[in-house]
């Protein structure tokens, strides 16, 4: 076993521990499944930690109604492949007062959609433990989360009120008005998650490879075309360009990358090679009042 491998199995070893920590400590957890490539590796490492029974928990989907097509139905192939307990929540008021990534500031829309969101899937299926894909490398909020960190009333998230975490020792206690964040995968990197696809031959959504995909541009950013739904603007017309996405969300928000890596060893050589993290080409981040760590302290995951 190489050192790559071996850092891979300890890795691994560390979040099946706290997927079964999850298990045991709270009443009734939930995973919580964006469809990309750390929720693929969530799946994998959940399906394995209490293999050959199925996962105990429930999986839920936060749909925005603005996910891309193939999202959606990689999301039901994975239902099938893992036999889960699918949860899907929407935010219906937002979708009746028409909340869209082109109607709304991205600001307001992410709250709308995918916070409140979030907050009321977790309150009506009364869910004490969400665990989720975060890494500690993907922006500087998450890396200031605990393995397991605790939102106060309302899902509340102050970074000033992290528990200590020494020598892997985990605190999943909680009060009754409080809940729990759980990410299994804070230690990874996304070269560490991709290497792990390779290795365990682990099922990513086809957005992850490159492919003629028609798209436009919106300042520097490519977006591509999912539906009728996407207002071209001054008579644009989408063009044809060999994209792929290092990170996928709301289709409108979520920007392409050209590239040729049509394998997976193909995008393992082109992350070993990229500076920039996955989340620069999400929209949803900003750097003032629509930074990640604003978000977080409203519920967002």
């Amino acid at each position: 076993m190489n050192s790559s491998s071996e850092i891979l199995k300890a890795l691994e070893n560390e979040s099946i521990e706290i997927l079964r920590e999850t298990a045991a400590a709270f009443r009734k957890p939930v995973l919580l499944y964006s469809i990309g490539k750390d929720s693929a590796v969530l799946l994998h490492l959940a399906a394995k930690a209490f293999y050959p029974a199925p996962i105990p928990f429930p999986v839920m989907h936060i749909d925005t109604t603005w996910k891309f097509k193939e999202m959606i139905s990689f999301r039901e192939e994975m239902v099938l492949k893992y036999g889960l307990n699918l949860i899907t929540h929407t935010n219906k008021a937002g979708v009746e007062e028409n909340i869209t990534p082109f109607t709304t500031g991205i600001s307001e829309y992410t709250r709308v959609m995918k916070t409140v969101a979030l907050r009321q899937a977790l309150d009506m299926n009364n869910f004490d433990a969400a665990i989720g894909g975060s890494r500690r490398d993907e922006e500087r909020s998450r890396a200031k989360e605990r393995i397991f960190s605790v939102r106060e009333s309302g899902h509340r998230w102050d970074p000033r009120q992290q528990r200590p975490e020494l020598w892997r020792t985990y605190n999943p206690r909680i009060t009754p008005e409080q809940s729990m964040r759980v990410f299994p995968l804070s230690d990874w990197t996304e070269l560490d998650i991709w290497n792990y696809i390779l290795l365990n031959d682990v099922p990513v959504n086809p957005l992850y490879f490159a492919k003629e995909r028609p798209v436009v541009f919106r300042g520097e950013q490519m977006i591509m075309v999912d539906d009728e739904r996407f207002p071209l603007i001054n008579g644009e017309t989408p063009v044809m360009r060999k994209i792929r996405f290092r990170t996928l969300g709301c289709y409108p928000l979520t920007a392409a990358v050209e590239s040729e890596a049509t394998t997976i060893a193909e995008i393992v050589e082109e992350v070993m090679n990229v500076k920039l993290s996955e989340r620069a080409t999400r929209l949803i981040d900003g750097e003032k009042e629509d930074s990640m760590e604003k978000k977080k302290t409203e519920g967002y995951f």
